[in-house]
């Protein structure tokens, strides 16, 4: 069974290109550029990943890692924060993120992350 990873971020560009490159590499993948209801979406999508944007208007990637990593039903899903902001990782390490990926990224750097990140779910 393919392994579900759940991208949130507000560029469809962004979005379209990277659900592109993880259903190549046999992930499922649902991608989301708004950030509604995104609890009631992890709880029906069950992901075995999480990748957010860290800018996303009205609340932070970081805001929601901290929030999905505060219930304990969620608190094991590894998430990846993309991020443009180079040199305050420790800053968004402290949200509860496994990783973070420095945006403009290279989708050999992302395909890593993601599958030693899933490989330990």
């Amino acid at each position: 069974m393919a392994k579900k990873i759940l991208i949130i971020d507000d560029n469809q560009d962004i979005l379209d290109i990277v659900q592109e490159t993880l259903a190549y590499e046999n992930f499922e993948v649902m991608a989301k550029s708004d950030t509604n209801d995104y609890i009631a979406v992890v709880a029906h999508f069950m992901p075995d990943l999480i990748i957010l944007d860290y800018r996303l208007g009205n609340i932070t990637g970081g805001e929601i890692c901290r929030q999905i990593k505060a219930l304990p039903a969620f608190s094991n899903i590894p998430i990846i924060i993309f991020s443009a902001y180079v040199n305050h990782s420790h800053e968004l390490f402290a949200y509860g993120c496994d990783a973070i990926i420095d945006k403009p990224f290279d989708l050999i750097e992302l395909i890593d992350k993601v599958n030693n990140l899933v490989a330990t779910v």
